[in-house]
Parts: C-alpha cells; structure tokens; sequence
C-alpha cells in the first residue's frame, strides 16, 4: 500500500527564461513520476513566498530567488480523495521566477531538471490538472481552480472550470 500524503497548504515555484519553463520529474509523493516544477508544503510561521523560496533552494541543490521575484500565478484548491473516501483540500499557491542564482541539479526530490519551450511542455506528462489550467497561468493569465482527485492523485474525478482573476486575495 503506498503512503497517502496529506497537506493542507504547499506552494510550487516554476523557474522562467524567456520562452522557457525548467520542469523535473517528481520522485516521490504527491506528482511522483511526473514532470513538475519545485515545491512543497508550507511550515508553520511561513507565508507562501518564504515557502516557496525553501522548498526552490532544496528542491533545486541550491538555487537561491528572493521572495519579491515571485509572481504568483495560480491558487489550486485541490480536493483530494483518500482511499478510506475522506477528503481533504490543498490549497496550492502558484509562483514563476525570472530571477534567480544557481543552476538546477538532480536531487533525491526532483530527476532529471530540464528546460522546455513553454509552448512544447509535455502536457500529458504532467499531473492531470496541471494541462489544463498551467497553459493559461504561463500565457500570463492569472488563475483559479479546484480539481477533484481520485486516490494519489493520479486521476480526476470530473472535469473542472479554470477561473481568471485579476488579483489572489489570500496572503501570500
């Protein structure tokens, strides 16, 4: 029986330059085996920024951004199933970098980092939510969402609308 992981609160930080977007294949937990970008829960005391700048430097071996070089483009709600049928909700926050120090190594976290065209990211090799709202939130779209997962988030129950903001009011 694989280990059903349970958070109520992670961030994810996507690496950007110039028409590129660095993604790595998850190696464990939530998204494990596919390509994603770099995250993880968010700790007591941390807003989602600091989050997300902590799991970037751990995720990556090492590359360092500042929490003011985060734009935020996407908070998830996502409902996601157990095998005992509860259900609990992360809410993801979403962020790109353009600015960053460091180069993005293999971890035991994150294989393989690679660099894609963001016009050419391999879609159904991504978590299945993320093909259908990550194009928008990279074509500089501001989105929202609550994707409902099967068990280990490896299908969803039905399909989801995306909704487009101008702003996220939850703190970040």
């Amino acid at each position: 029986m694989s280990f059903e992981k349970v958070l109520k609160q992670a961030t994810v930080c996507y690496l950007c330059r110039g028409s590129q977007i660095l993604l790595a294949i998850k190696a464990r937990h939530i998204g494990e085996g596919c390509w994603n970008g770099y995250g993880g829960g968010i700790e007591g005391g941390e807003t989602a920024r600091e989050a997300a700048v902590r799991e970037l430097k751990e995720e990556t071996g090492g590359v360092i951004v500042l929490p003011e070089d985060l734009e935020k483009i996407a908070e998830i709600d996502f409902h996601n199933t157990k095998t005992d049928g509860s259900v609990f909700v992360c809410k993801v926050h979403f962020f790109i970098a353009r600015t960053w120090v460091g180069e993005a190594i293999e971890t035991e976290e994150m294989l393989r980092p690679t660099w894609f065209e963001i016009d050419q990211i391999p879609l159904d090799e991504l978590m299945p939510a993320d093909k259908k709202w990550l194009p928008f939130a990279l074509s500089g779209k501001k989105v929202k969402a609550t994707p409902r997962y099967a068990p280990f988030q490896k299908s969803l129950l039905e399909d989801f609308d995306v909704e487009f903001v101008t702003r996220f009011d939850d703190p970040e």
